[in-house]
């Protein structure tokens, strides 16, 4: 009886408000746009297609599951032959209780999405005209009215492209839509109240109000009040059943005003809730700083840190400085290292608390970063290659004069340019420190910079390890050119990294800038040599790194390429999906063209003959997904398998539920045992 008098309320009101809607013919409370990801979606290809609603002051929309009143979005869709819509789907809603009734709706601005799948053999240039009737309930605290939207789109059969605005745009709005959980949660139903046991990570904080929203009607009653309590790495939330035990419990997890997850709960048996919230797991947090502090001392040997480290236990055994001062540099240099890498992993951990989907490097995906490291490490190596000194202005000289300033810099410059050579252990303490408190992911990220200055600073209080090295000489200048050759091939390979963010003629600005500024610093060198000042090559300097970065900023990233290596096909959530309900075999492997640890696996092992065989013969399909520019949709996959960045290599057995996650270096015995081969 009490659903029958909520449903004749809900009508009650949509009937009464019609006659109080005495607005101009025409104007609507609720006006809907028709927006597609792509106006060129490729054959066989899916687009999405999203129904931006603005509702007027006041005025609110409602949800898949509207509660104990209201309507859901009806669409009729009107389609060319062989394209098909998938089910609508909602961003995360928000609550009205008004008298006692329980309401999910949008109180500003939402944005719906549905799926169109495109037939494969379409001709390019072919026309796809998309026409849909979208019938919305548009309410006030007071009246409801019922509202239609008949709304069209025009595509065109094309190479499926996106413009940059129109992924920024839908990725603004993804945003708000619900994460997968990514694992099944359970429910019980005892003495009149409901329970469902969600795994959750214990080190993630929740939002003080969470709450769920039940899609599945009257599994609930929705206007009761509910609790979430801990149970380890499981959250049990209790709320009074509704008039119905379901087979299976949709609904979304709200974790924060405008985020949360979506989840599918199935029968089974349910604790009961304890009384205190669990503690960190300090042990897993122990091991993170540990792989955090071992990829840092790692990341010494790789060849854009090796040789400015080497170049300044050089200096330090020349210069024969006390105990005190080689203290004191060591602690500068330490402090240059530690204070950079906080800031990048704050920064990161302060760019994803404002809902952007990022990761370790990401400054690494903007190409005026990559110009501005290429134009620095260009700079390093002809300074070690001999064609000029370094050249300080004046401010900077009395900084580095004294040894602590220029330690200092040295080591914040060895922190910003480390982090295109990824080290191997430091993917999952990287990863670990995304689902932990941010205190504690500081820590971590604390550790990955005393582990990259661990050898300097030894050198700095460790006196038998300064006389192990060898005495200074005239083998110190070839030495020096030599450790330029690891600077150059590194300058061409963020070249090759700018060639793949911007195309063919972003790489050829990227040389030109290099080119001006390796002119700028062959006069600054022939000035040195005269004694003349180098106060307007400095200026010049500066002109043309901040010129290029501008210039390179300005030029428009092409279509993404087809993977090709191996008969690899490029990555999609859809893809993935399609080939697990097949019941195939996948490898999916995450990579970009900065990562050093990704090459190398490349060309060792994923792209060898023997892999490719093995892979053949066990029916594998290997889908390569490329974050070199990145993409937010690959970011928030990456990140659902605990890692903060790529590398990530994954294993799904033919029929298995979840992947196997695989290390980061990997080898062809390890590849091909995947398939039972040899």
């Amino acid at each position: 009886m009490r659903r029958f008098g909520l449903a004749v309320f809900s009508l009650l009101m949509a009937l009464i408000a019609m006659p109080a809607a005495a607005q101009p013919a025409g104007q609507d409370n609720l006006t809907v746009q028709l927006v597609a990801e792509s106006d060129a979606p490729a054959p066989g290809s899916t687009v999405t297609i999203a129904f931006v609603a603005k509702p007027d002051p006041g005025w609110h929309g409602y949800w898949k599951n509207p509660g104990d009143a209201g309507l859901d979005t009806r669409l009729d869709w009107t389609l060319p032959q062989g394209v098909t819509a998938g089910e609508l789907r909602y961003p995360v809603p928000t609550r009205l209780m008004i008298a006692g009734i329980m309401n999910y709706i949008y109180k500003g601005d939402y944005t719906q999405f549905a799926t169109l799948t495109i037939p494969a053999g379409l001709a390019p240039g072919t026309k796809l005209p998309i026409a849909v009737r979208a019938d919305y309930l548009i309410c006030t605290d007071e009246i409801c009215v019922p509202e239609r939207e008949n709304l069209t789109l025009n595509l065109t059969v094309g190479d499926g492209s996106i413009t940059p605005e129109r992924r920024a745009q839908f990725d603004q709005w993804r945003r708000l839509l619900p994460k997968p959980l990514g694992s099944e949660a359970k429910f019980q139903v005892t003495d009149g109240t409901l329970r469902i046991a969600i795994p959750f990570p214990a080190s993630v904080d929740l939002w003080k109000d969470a709450y769920f929203f039940a899609q599945t009607p009257d599994a609930v009653t929705y206007s009761a009040p509910q609790s979430v309590t801990r149970d380890g790495d499981t959250l049990i939330l209790s709320v009074k059943a509704g008039s119905k035990v379901p087979e299976r419990l949709d609904g979304v997890l709200a974790t924060s005003e405008r985020d949360g997850f979506s989840l599918t709960a199935v029968p089974g048996t349910v604790a009961a809730a304890p009384a205190a919230p669990a503690a960190i797991d300090w042990s897993a947090a122990l091991l993170a700083l540990g792989g955090a502090l071992l990829g840092g001392l790692i990341l010494n040997i790789m060849p854009c840190v090796f040789p400015i480290l080497s170049l300044k236990a050089l200096s330090l055994a020349k210069s024969g400085t006390s105990e005190a001062h080689a203290r004191a540099e060591g602690l500068a240099y330490t402090a240059g290292v530690v204070l950079v890498v906080l800031a990048l992993g704050g920064l990161m951990l302060g760019l994803r608390a404002a809902g952007a989907s990022v990761g370790w490097a990401f400054q690494l995906t903007d190409p005026r970063v990559i110009l501005l490291l290429l134009l620095l490490i260009l700079g390093i190596a002809l300074n070690l290659a001999g064609l000029f000194e370094l050249m300080t202005p004046k401010f900077v000289g009395r900084l580095a004069s004294g040894g602590s300033g220029g330690a200092f810099m040295t080591g914040a410059l060895a922190a910003f340019i480390a982090t295109p050579c990824t080290g191997p252990f430091m993917g999952a303490a990287l990863g670990a420190a995304l689902v932990l408190p941010w205190y504690i992911a500081l820590i971590i990220f604390l550790g990955l910079g005393l582990g990259l200055a661990l050898p300097f600073l030894l050198l700095g209080f460790v006196p038998a390890l300064r006389r192990m090295l060898p005495k200074p000489g005239a083998w110190m200048d070839t030495f020096r050119k030599i450790l330029s050759v690891p600077m150059f091939l590194t300058a061409i390979a963020l070249a090759w990294v700018l060639g793949g963010l911007t195309g063919v003629n972003g790489m050829a600005t990227g040389l030109v800038v290099a080119l001006a500024l390796g002119v700028v610093l062959w006069v600054l060198g022939r000035r040195q040599l005269r004694g003349a000042g180098n106060g307007v090559a400095w200026a010049l300097s500066l002109a043309i790194l901040i010129g290029g970065m501008a210039l390179v900023g300005t030029i428009e990233k092409p279509a993404a390429a087809a993977a090709s290596a191996s008969g690899a096909q490029p990555f999609s959530e859809a893809k993935l999906a399609e080939l697990r309900a097949q019941n195939k075999p996948v490898f999916a492997y995450f990579t970009a063209d900065w990562c050093v640890t990704c090459k190398v696996n490349e060309k060792a092992a994923i792209e060898t003959d023997a892999v490719r065989d093995a892979f053949a013969k066990g029916g594998v399909t290997v889908l390569v997904g490329d974050w070199t520019d990145g993409d937010p949709a690959l970011g928030r996959f990456i990140e659902q398998h605990n890692r903060a960045g790529v590398p990530l290599y994954l294993w799904y057995p033919a029929g298995a539920r979840e992947p196997q996650v695989l290390p980061q270096l990997l080898t062809q015995g390890m590849l091909t045992e995947l398939t039972g081969g040899k």
